[in-house]
């Protein structure tokens, strides 16, 4: 009677021996792996959480369109009124330089008129004189008269003083004096040469004399 099989006999009938090309094949896929690193569950969801924030947080960087419009409207709209202001300070300039222009202007022709009539003051007195004396006549009165039409037509040149009018010292000048009863406030008696004035400026008071009441 023999004896029966060893264990590692039919250990060995059991186990077919593994193909080496198999083994090989199987060692080769997994070559570059780490299996010990592998991330768990867990790990992979905490990354997925971290990718999540980190993306919010980057768009929470990001520049609100809205807001850089009001930003930019708000700006344009102060260099608008900043303009507008300048604009204003301009305008308020040029007019007063017109403004003083014209004053100008016509300070300069007033008394370049005023001038012309403190230049023909003495003929006029000769003329009024002449007048006064029945000597202005023929051409001489036809020539004075021109000359006085010229100067009231185109200076606004006046004549005044006249006997019996009250005495203004501000156009009057009282060169004599007498005292009278038949006057009840200063009064011109006697006009001596008469005054002139452009307008309301006075080239030359009226010399007049005087009645005071007695």
């Amino acid at each position: 009677m023999s004896a029966g099989p060893s264990a590692s006999e039919g250990d060995g009938a059991d186990c077919e021996p593994i193909d080496p090309s198999l083994a090989e094949a199987v060692e080769s896929a997994f070559d570059g792996v780490d299996l010990d690193t592998a991330p768990s569950g867990t790990a992979q969801a905490a990354g997925d959480d971290e990718g999540a924030g980190r993306l919010e947080q980057e768009a929470q960087d990001q520049p609100d369109p809205l807001v850089e419009a009001r930003a930019e409207s708000a700006r344009l709209t102060d260099e608008l009124a900043r303009a507008r202001a300048d604009l204003y300070n301009l305008q308020q300039e040029y007019q007063g330089f017109v403004r003083r222009s014209r004053e100008s202007v016509a300070a300069y022709q007033e008394a370049g008129a005023a001038g012309v009539v403190e230049a023909l003051i003495p003929v006029l007195d000769e003329a009024e004189l002449a007048r006064q004396h029945g000597d202005l006549t023929g051409p001489f009165e036809t020539t004075v008269t021109k000359l006085e039409t010229i100067l009231g037509d185109k200076f606004a040149l006046e004549r005044f003083g006249a006997v019996g009018e009250t005495f203004d010292p501000t156009i009057h000048e009282a060169l004599m004096a007498v005292e009278s009863t038949e006057v009840d406030e200063p009064t011109i008696a006697l006009v001596l040469q008469p005054g002139y004035r452009l307008g309301e400026r006075v080239v030359r008071p009226a010399r007049v004399q005087v009645s005071n009441p007695a």
